[in-house]
């Protein structure tokens, strides 16, 4: 097992040398001058201009400017901010906990909804629950995340006023965020309707942001049930005269759950990706917002820092889901 799990990390090394190339050099297809964005279009002498680009390192040819990047990300340097001041890291892990918030919540939605849907549909396979479920799966994989955040703001936040339109709270409250999750710190604070005003802000968000990865793992666990359930040792358990439920849960759904474990994992880069439109849609501070709004700035440190960090998560998830599919079917470390 040790030497499955090491052969991983290997395959991390290059991996993570691609995300730095591309993001550096995305960057730098970015039209716009950062010294103008950092000084202001007026008063910038050609001179004043120069002495920015050296402050900012950005006076060298790109092979050494990346080369010193990469050094400085190995001794965790990720650079300063533009416009705050502030570093990188900081910024980053100061909104990674609104971000990890509203993923987690999305994630568990999709779970605990996708693999029922799924199994039913398998079981009841060719009838109106599975063509309607399955329909639905495949409209919400389809549907732009912009619109159907609009489209549910519109409805229950301005027609059925029943959920905030944006942020993480009601202004009325204030309290200190130790963690950073305004589930755990509004139920920590002790404000009478604090907690209840921090879950009404999350529902939206959160059911957006988890339509795709529902749909997947409803489709892939249909699909993995289907295949399960026409293997003879589902025939023998349910020749043996055992009941239905136990068939289900025991032989069928927990070998149909090897490849949906591989597709969650896989869902976390959409939960990413999503975030970026669902926290502006729903102004939610998390790493999304603060990443669009550096593309505007042209705040190139925290563009590339924000990019790096957010695939590293994407690689470590990965990494666990890889061990975790090793442990559930052995065969995989074997072979």
């Amino acid at each position: 097992m040790l030497r499955y799990i090491f052969g991983k990390l290997l395959y991390l090394v290059p991996t993570f040398l691609g995300i730095t190339i591309v993001a550096f050099g995305m960057i730098r297809l970015l039209p716009g001058d950062p010294v103008i964005m950092l000084a202001g279009e007026r008063g910038v002498t050609p001179e004043r201009h120069a002495e920015l680009l050296a402050m900012l390192g950005m006076d060298k040819p790109i092979w050494e400017q990346y080369f010193i990047y990469v050094w400085n990300l190995l001794h965790g340097d990720f650079g300063i901010s533009f416009s705050s001041k502030e570093s990188v890291l900081t910024e980053f892990f100061a909104r990674f906990p609104a971000t990890l918030e509203l993923g987690l919540c999305a994630m568990i939605i999709a779970v605990i909804v996708g693999i029922p849907v799924g199994v039913f549909a398998a079981i009841k396979r060719g009838s109106w629950f599975d063509q309607v479920s399955m329909t639905g799966a495949l409209v919400g994989y389809s549907m732009p995340i912009f619109w159907w955040g609009l489209l549910l703001i519109m409805l229950f936040s301005v027609f059925l006023n029943l959920t905030p339109v944006s942020g993480r709270i009601d202004l009325l409250y204030f309290f200190d965020t130790p963690t950073g999750f305004m589930l755990i710190d509004s139920w920590l604070s002790g404000e009478k309707g604090a907690f209840a005003s921090a879950v009404s802000h999350l529902i939206l968000p959160s059911v957006v942001l988890s339509t795709i990865p529902l749909a997947v793992i409803a489709r892939q666990t249909r699909s993995a049930m289907l295949e399960v359930l026409n293997e003879d040792y589902v025939r023998t358990a349910r020749a043996k005269g055992l009941s239905p439920w136990r068939v289900i849960g025991l032989h069928t759904l927990r070998n149909a759950l090897i490849p949906v474990v591989t597709t969650i994992g896989l869902q976390v880069s959409v939960i990413i990706t999503g975030a970026v439109l669902t926290e502006n849609i729903f102004s939610w501070p998390g790493i999304g917002k603060w990443m669009v709004d550096a593309v505007w700035r042209r705040d190139y440190f925290v563009i590339q820092g924000g990019l790096i960090l957010i695939c590293v998560n994407v690689m470590i998830v990965n990494l666990l889901v890889d061990v975790l599919y090793a442990l559930i079917n052995p065969r995989i470390r074997y072979s």
